[in-house]
């Protein structure tokens, strides 16, 4: 009788370590799949800014989100040739000289682009309030083409998890995010 009480003794001890281990796998098995599902939030919200100028039809600059979740837009730098300035009719004095500028703009900090969205944030207009389109003859286009790298902006956005990059754009050089 003796001999069947430890049988059974070490049996219940064998079951208690399987129980254990299992558990065990249960948890880290539920711990991975909470992490997984964390990743495809994020990847369900992610945004990605991409800004650009063009000449066609007409001079201008935009902000666009090519992401598949809304950005938070925190804080903008705009400068030229890689100088703060306080706003775009600061850049189009340095650009364009002293004097009135014409444009149409858009501030861009404090905004919130949904995915798929896009706004322009510049377009400078010629001295009779119509917009810089493509005219080799005129001099006020001719010189915003040229200049017109000399722009860049650094901005940072957030996705609605909170994490946060900042886009480099602008210029003659290629755009860069850093999260």
């Amino acid at each position: 009788m003796s001999r069947f009480k430890r049988t059974t003794r070490g049996a219940s001890r064998y079951d208690a370590v399987i129980a254990t281990l299992v558990g065990f796998c249960a948890l880290c098995v539920s711990g991975y799949t909470a992490y997984m599902q964390r990743q495809q939030v994020r990847a369900a919200v992610w945004p990605i800014l991409y800004f650009d100028s063009s000449n066609a039809p007409d001079i201008h600059f935009t902000l666009a989100n090519k992401g598949v979740g809304p950005a938070i837009i925190r804080h903008v730098i705009l400068k030229v040739d890689d100088k703060p300035v306080r706003n775009w009719g600061e850049a189009l004095e340095i650009l364009l000289g002293p004097g009135r500028h014409h444009a149409s703009e858009s501030d861009m900090s404090g905004r919130v682009l949904a995915a798929g969205e896009s706004m322009g944030v510049l377009a400078p207009f010629d001295s009779a309030g119509k917009p810089l389109t493509f005219d080799e003859s005129n001099p006020e286009w001719v010189k915003m083409n040229k200049d017109r790298e000399r722009i860049t902006v650094e901005i940072c956005y957030c996705s609605t998890l909170g994490e946060c990059w900042t886009l480099r754009a602008g210029g003659s050089g290629r755009s860069s995010t850093i999260a």
